[in-house]
Order: C-alpha cells, then structure tokens, then sequence
C-alpha cells in the first residue's frame, strides 16, 4: 500500500454541511484501517469536541487537536506529542485581545478557561460542548503556558485581526482563523504538519506516505506537508491551488473518494 497514514480535517472535510459522519465514509475509513492504514483526524477542537466521531468510528486512532498542540489517541488517551504556547506569548495574546476588547478563550491541560461568560463564550460552549471555567486571575493561569489561545468575533474584524497582529507578537507563534469568526493561536511548532511528522515518528511512516485532506487555510501546512496533499472542492481557491489533488465536496463524500482512489484503488465513490 503506498498510503500508509491519512490526515483528515474535520469541518467542511470529513463532515458533510449538517455536520453528519456518513455511512459510506465511515465505512470506506474502516475498510482503509483494515488494511493497515493509520488514520488520523485532524482539528483545532478539543479531545473533548470529537468524543462524537471518537464513538462512531469505534477506532483507537490518533488524534491531532488544537491544531498540532496536542496528538492525542482516541481511546487510550495516550499523549504522543504536546506543545504549549510560552507564558510570555501567551501574555502579549491575551493582552492584544484585551486592546482589541475581543472574546479570548484559553484552552490547558484539554480545559476551557475565560475571564467572563458572554454570548460568544455561550456559543463556543455549544460548538465546543466544552463548559468553560470562569476565573478572576487569568495572568496566573498562564504562567507554564496554555495549549490554545482563540480569538471569537465578527468574520470581519477577524479578517482585520489576521492582516495586522503578526507585527505584536513573536515568531513563536502559528496564529490563522479556523473558521471565519475564529482566530486561533498555537506555538510556532505545534501544526497539523508538525503533528504528522510525530505520528509518522510514532507509527515509523514516511511523509511520502502520507495523505492530507482539508477545507482550510489552517489546514494547509499539512497539505503542503503531506506526498499527497488534498484539498475539498468546497476549499477556497488559495488553499486548491496549493494543493497535488482536489478531491469531491464534503457535500459528496470527497474523503471516501480520496480513499477509494487512493486507498482501496477504486475510481468510483
């Protein structure tokens, strides 16, 4: 088999637009797992945010949250790599966040913490089915460092955040949005590439055999990273021109089209 490890985002990717796992990829991933082929699920959630997809695949893969932060298996909870934002980085995040009077969310040790419950914090509550925890003194918090610092408001100031704070915090850090009204920052070694290089480091895989899939712009360190870097019809234009393969839609199930290509050596889907 020449693919032996697969990364897969999530929204927009593995997910159809209702969110919904489909019979036909779920199926298609386990007949690809059968064969011998590592597959990885690759997020900016929380372990706690794909306990869903954790079940249903009945898999004990590994995953890559917080956007490379942490790789993480599914059932045994074993950490195979983890890399945390400084505590002076995370200082100028969160001290940008109070000039700029945005909602800041911190994620340590997989637990969300924020300074107030607002209707943005209530939101990502619903999205993130993680309850935060309100805490008075964020700065002590933050002093061995935090997994993920995320930025939550309008897709237009996020658009306007992302063109100018690259010149107020250091080169330590990866910062890009994951979904338009998200800005998520991780330390400068934690990516869903940096991940896959750690799981191919676990699993003893080569990067050229190795496949990426995704819909983002925080996806394409892995699909730049990957010997076959794969991108949804539904990506933006920037991220399909960056791409080896643009697969179907998450609308038709691009994903098990990639593997029954790629994979199981099939043209059909």
């Amino acid at each position: 088999m020449k693919y032996k490890l697969m990364a897969v985002d999530i929204d927009g990717t593995l997910l159809n637009d209702n969110s919904e796992l489909t019979e036909n990829t779920k199926n298609k991933i386990k007949k690809a797992v059968e064969r011998g082929l590592v597959f990885t699920i690759a997020s900016g959630r929380p372990i706690q945010g794909i306990e869903g997809l954790n079940r249903q695949l009945n898999l004990d893969v590994p995953y890559i949250t917080y956007n490379g932060a942490m790789v993480v298996m599914g059932k045994s909870r074993q950490i195979i790599y983890q890399r945390n934002l400084s505590p002076e980085d995370s200082r100028d995040i969160v001290d940008l966040a109070r000039e700029y009077n945005v909602t800041c969310m911190v994620w340590k040790d997989n637990r969300l913490f924020v300074s107030e419950i607002n209707e943005l914090v209530n939101k990502y509550t619903q999205i993130s089915s993680v309850v935060p925890n309100k805490i008075d003194n964020l700065e002590k918090l933050l002093e061995n460092g935090v997994t993920k610092i995320l930025w939550y408001d309008t897709a237009e100031k996020i658009a306007e955040y992302q063109s100018k704070i690259g010149q107020y915090i250091s080169k330590n850090v990866n910062f890009h949005p994951s979904r338009p009204y998200f800005m998520e920052f991780v330390d400068v070694k934690a990516s869903k590439a940096i991940a896959m290089e750690q799981i191919g480091n676990h699993y003893g895989i080569k990067q050229s055999q190795m496949i990426a899939v995704g819909d983002g712009f925080n996806d394409l360190s892995m699909i730049e990273y990957a010997g076959l870097g794969v991108a949804m019809a539904n990506a933006p234009e920037e991220v399909k021109k960056r791409a080896d393969y643009i697969t179907l839609s998450n609308e038709e199930d691009g994903v098990a089209h990639v593997i029954n290509k790629f994979i199981l050596n099939n043209d059909y889907v």
